[in-house]
């Protein structure tokens, strides 16, 4: 199973995309901070995503996604390549909403 449910802030503003098909597709950067069980110690966990979601009817969440705004989303990671062909994984939301 692909599932990820991640809590975050915002840490790079949101854009609106169309592909060559028409799809929107609106992109931004989450970060994640917290404190993780671990072998039983604790261990301070940081993770920074780039989010994409796509669909109809995305361009209110440009005002919304704004640096520092607090989300959850919920989606799959999927491999993406840049033009050099290095890989990163990103999560595609299903569900957003803000905390």
């Amino acid at each position: 199973m692909n599932r990820l449910h991640l809590t975050g802030h915002v840490c790079k503003p949101a854009r609106l995309e169309k592909s060559p098909s028409g799809i929107e597709h609106i992109q931004f950067s989450l970060e994640h901070r917290s404190m993780q069980a671990e072998a039983g110690m604790s261990r301070q966990s940081f993770v920074r995503l780039q989010v994409i979601m796509s669909g109809e009817g995305l361009t209110h969440w440009l005002d919304k996604l704004t640096v520092g705004s607090e989300v959850h989303t919920e989606g799959f990671l999927h491999r993406h390549e840049d033009k050099q062909g290095l890989a990163k994984l990103v999560l595609h939301a299903q569900h957003l909403e803000m905390i």
